[in-house]
């Protein structure tokens, strides 16, 4: 989240756009920025699971980040021409990297909001409006943080793993939640490299300049050294 968030600021400050995508290790839980998780989610359960968590800056719900990938973008607004426009855009080349992987997605009907509630339950309990479908199920959740002119969008790609971990800690004990893996949605595995090739692939145009492939740059390394307290803070983690 650290780095996430030197992005976002060399996006406010110089005009840089960036695309990260990643995943974690260990496996973690985030939460969303303004998510109540002290009253949603069992902290002792947690604790016994001894499960890693973090409250992202970016909005939206909770998501178990296991075997998916994790996308952000960091950019300025201009690049889009303003925030739905880039929720729009993203998940258009999130579409088309699905589509060179074989599958055929579509777009979660647009209610009066786009973002659901923090209310809402998990992140994959149900699609917001715009969010990515297979077969009428919800693959990819997404969620964004405005800093002046630029924002940071973060999203989750489900490859193997369903949200069922968290649904339980929620104390959700009923059917299965809307969400369905790109793996099941295929019938076949699909790594994280081959996913990740793909998002690069379809994402060449996105920054309207060229994508450079890199591995984290010890710049930015530095800068999310401002960012790292926070991350690691319990007080932020469990703030509600």
């Amino acid at each position: 989240m650290a780095i996430d968030c030197a992005l976002l600021d060399l996006a406010a400050a110089e005009g840089a756009a960036f695309l990260r995508i990643y995943r974690w290790e260990p496996f973690c839980l985030s939460f969303g920025r303004h998510e109540p998780a002290t009253r949603r989610y069992d902290r002792e359960r947690i604790r016994e699971l001894a499960l890693d968590c973090v409250r992202r800056p970016t909005g939206g719900r909770a998501v178990w980040h296991a075997r998916e990938l994790t996308y952000a973008v960091a950019a300025p607004l201009a690049v889009f021409g303003g925030m739905q426009q880039a929720y729009r855009r993203i998940h258009a080349v999130l579409a088309e990297a699905l589509a060179l992987l074989g599958a055929r997605a579509e777009l979660a009907g647009s209610p009066a909001s786009r973002e659901l509630p923090p209310a809402a339950g998990p992140c994959f309990s149900a699609p917001a409006g715009g969010e990515l479908m297979l077969e009428h199920r919800k693959v990819a959740g997404s969620a964004q943080l405005r800093q002046g002119q630029a924002f940071l969008q973060h999203g989750s790609l489900l490859l193997e793993d369903d949200q069922s971990l968290v649904r339980g800690l929620a104390g959700l004990t009923g059917p299965g939640g809307a969400e369905t893996s790109l793996s099941v949605a295929l019938g076949r595995s699909v790594s994280f490299t081959e996913a990740a090739h793909a998002l690069a692939a379809a994402a060449g145009p996105l920054l309207d300049s060229p994508l450079h492939r890199t591995t984290l740059p010890p710049a930015i390394a530095t800068l999310a050294e401002q960012h790292r307290d926070r991350y690691q803070d319990p007080a932020w983690t469990w703030q509600r």
